[in-house]
């Protein structure tokens, strides 16, 4: 039996070993097919103290407690048992071996046994959770593992149930023999004592040959695994315990003590060989410069190693709002085919001469020639689904590993705008209105301070057709960037009045840019316009520095997020905030008192909040607008089940906004049921794009009856002035 055991298990091992070390070869070929990239390895000593905190923290992993919590004791038991395999060697050739020093040091032995059985309960409760949500019937795709390949899983998942079984059985024997020799303590088998006292009746040889037996079986199991995914690189399920860690180090931006760090906020310019292109030099370019991704290879290096390393559990699928209202978008879906697409190409791609590549499978070449977005099927990636993005970042939120789900669609997005001129047709009007009018809307910039013409007091103006007794940026505090909806859109015009008043009411000296404001150029950079992005932005940017603004509060989460994140790629520092932030610092200050008399209009009104997304998951703002609506006496604020990290989306970001939902349901209807089934009679945002999307939603469910009359759509600055002007609307 021993020498059974020692040949069989030697040579597996030696396969195994081999294997994976050419795998691993041939994985890090491939990633090194993508661009350069800069900005992945600045704060060294941050990324790697985010690396432990995710990692053995499982920090992006508790975001699913419960899972979380499973998977950390599966985890921790894969990487801390690692010392049982060299273990299983020794015992290959000695029954009675243990690791030198630390073998029969009795804090390693009660950590072994502890780790196998947690290890062991978590791997199973996995399984069967795996089980319990399996896709199926109509409803399957709403499953997160839909579309993931269960085989995969479950292959893990019974090598990592078999290996803690194999540790459970050895340390059973080990218990036996060391009974044979006086030396069995139940401080030494602090959790498999009571296993052992069942074997030790039997004879020392028996003890022995079991514990090659499984020593073998342990080995087997582990080198099987090891040379099962030798065998297939795009088995992430597995992989990822390996890819994930540089993943993570590498990730956009390290974690920072504001609990930001998600690969969210700002877009990246378009690289060329890891520089943003110069847009005001464009003839200098090279003819072959890829303006977005067009081709698998056109992708980043972190772009591939993102692909490399998603595990299929479906976090992202399961939060997706285009997913969720039958849209054909699954992040999941489109990493797993992206990175299918980026293996089978490989050998294409690393081929050293045109007669290497003739010589490749049909598989190979018919990959080559396959269009990365287009018609489901023929391309990699089906236009339709790329289109259906809102750019909400729910993906990228929920992702364990740190995927960058947005930054690759938006990519994809430029090279179909900017190189094929395919794009919804709807975008046209979107781009003629900003290129002509400086606005999505198409309105002429003259109109740009018709929201102050009833107010009750001047709104200094600077730039543009700014009267000449107007005041300078240096004798204000802020710079109120008023946004294209906050001076076109009707709705958002009375947010924008709202916030004007309470500052003037707070005494807070402000300013606006008037015509001398253009958009900030979001819509077009979310649509894969990058040309029309940066002509707006420079314009801006010039503004910002002929007028030296620094201090900036805008109403609109797009804009925000845009001058907060963007304007720094061209050299635009800004200190931006937004309007529910001050609004709630001001409060806090004593410069606005919210008060409820009697026949206020919000005295015993519920109200509800609608995180916008890029006001939250994409900037961390969660907690200012909430506390403002908390504070408003004689309301009662109830929160929707789906909030802050885990808010679903309203349907306009990706500049879907001008964009028709001609699949599945709705997403705005989507969510303003929600809010209505809070019994809410307010709905209150801070976005001007969340307005628009809410109102809509509900005036369909008004008109169909299934929202009351009375529900109103409001943003929070609307209803703190009601409640500071004691009622008056």
């Amino acid at each position: 039996m021993q020498i059974l055991a020692i040949v069989v298990s030697l040579a597996i091992a030696a396969v195994g070993i081999a294997l994976f070390g050419k795998t691993i070869g041939h994985m890090v070929s491939v990633i090194k097919l993508g661009q350069p990239v800069r900005g992945r390895t600045d704060n060294p000593g941050q990324r790697t103290i985010t690396l432990v905190k995710e990692t053995l923290g499982h920090t992006r992993m508790l975001q699913w407690s419960h899972i979380g919590v499973l998977h950390w004791f599966v985890a921790v038991g894969f990487i801390g048992l690692f010392l049982s395999l060299v273990t299983a060697f020794g015992q290959l050739f000695d029954a009675h071996f243990a690791l030198p020093i630390v073998g029969h040091w009795i804090v390693f032995e009660w950590v072994t046994e502890i780790l196998t059985w947690t290890g062991l309960l978590g791997i199973a409760a996995l399984i069967v959770i795996r089980l319990r949500h399996l896709p199926s019937g109509s409803e399957g795709r709403y499953s997160r593992f839909f579309g993931s390949r269960a085989w995969q899983a479950y292959y893990v998942e019974y090598t990592i149930l078999g290996v803690m079984l194999c540790i459970l059985a050895l340390r059973t024997l080990e218990y036996g023999l060391a009974s044979h020799l006086g030396e069995a303590s139940r401080w030494h088998f602090p959790l498999t004592w009571f296993l052992g006292e069942a074997v030790t009746d039997w004879p020392e040889s028996r003890l022995e040959n079991g514990i090659y037996l499984v020593a073998m079986i342990k080995i087997l199991i582990s080198f099987a695994w090891m040379i099962t995914i030798s065998l297939n690189a795009t088995m992430g399920v597995a992989w990822h315990r390996f890819t994930a860690w540089p993943n993570i180090w590498f990730k956009r931006k390290p974690a920072t003590s504001d609990g930001g760090g998600l690969s969210l906020g700002a877009l990246q310019p378009i690289m060329v060989k890891g520089e943003p292109i110069d847009f005001e030099n464009i003839d200098e370019l090279d003819e072959d410069a890829a303006f977005g991704v067009g081709k698998v290879e056109d992708f980043t290096w972190k772009g591939l190693l993102d692909f490399t390393t998603c595990t299929e559990c479906g976090r992202c699928q399961s939060q997706c709002p285009a997913w969720n209202t039958e849209k054909p978008l699954s992040p999941k879906l489109v990493v797993m085919n992206l990175r299918e697409h980026a293996y089978n190409k490989a050998p294409y791609l690393l081929a050293s001469s045109d007669e290497d590549r003739k010589s490749l499978p049909e598989l190979v070449l018919a990959e080559q020639d396959k269009p990365l977005v287009g018609s489901p099927d023929v391309a990699v990636i089906d236009e339709d689904a790329l289109w259906a993005c809102t750019s909400c970042g729910a993906c990228v939120q929920q992702c364990p590993v740190d995927i960058e789900h947005v930054d690759a669609i938006m990519d994809m997005r430029r090279y179909q705008v900017l190189i094929e001129s395919s794009f919804p047709s709807e975008l046209n009007g979107l781009f003629k209105g900003l290129e002509n009018k400086g606005n999505p809307w198409n309105m002429n910039p003259s109109g740009r301070m018709d929201w102050a013409k009833d107010l009750p007091f001047e709104v200094k103006q600077i730039g543009g057709a700014a009267p000449d007794d107007t005041a300078s940026l240096d004798e204000v505090e802020y710079l109120f960037w008023v946004g294209c909806a906050g001076a076109f859109e009707d709705r958002a015009k009375k947010t924008t009045q709202a916030v004007a008043e309470l500052l003037n009411i707070a005494g807070v000296s402000f300013a606006v840019l008037g015509d001398g404001e253009t958009c900030t150029g979001d819509p077009a950079r979310r649509s894969g316009n990058e040309f029309v992005f940066q002509q707006l932005a420079m314009q801006n940017a010039e503004v910002f520095k002929e007028t030296g603004a620094k201090k900036v509060v805008s109403t609109c989460a797009h804009c925000f997020n845009t001058l907060k994140n963007e304007y720094s790629q061209l050299g635009v520092e800004l200190d931006v905030i937004h309007h529910t932030q001050l609004l709630n610092r001001l409060v806090r200050e004593g410069k606005l008192t919210p008060v409820a008399p009697a026949d206020s209009s919000l005295n015993g009104q519920k109200i509800t909040y609608h995180d916008p997304c890029y006001l939250g998951r994409h900037n961390q703002v969660y907690d200012a607008p909430r506390e403002l609506l908390e504070i408003i006496p004689g309301a009662e604020y109830a929160e929707m089940p789906r909030n802050r990290t885990k808010s679903f989306c309203c349907g306009a970001g990706g500049a879907r906004m001008w964009m028709e939902e001609k699949i599945g349901t709705r997403i705005n209807v989507n969510r303003t049921t929600e809010a209505v089934e809070t019994g809410a009679d307010r709905i209150a945002t801070g976005c001007p794009f969340c307005r628009v999307m809410l109102s809509d939603g509900l005036t369909a469910k008004q008109a169909d009856g299934s929202a009351r009359e009375s529900v109103e759509v409001a943003d929070v600055a609307q209803l703190l002035l009601a409640s500071v002007k004691r009622g008056e609307s």
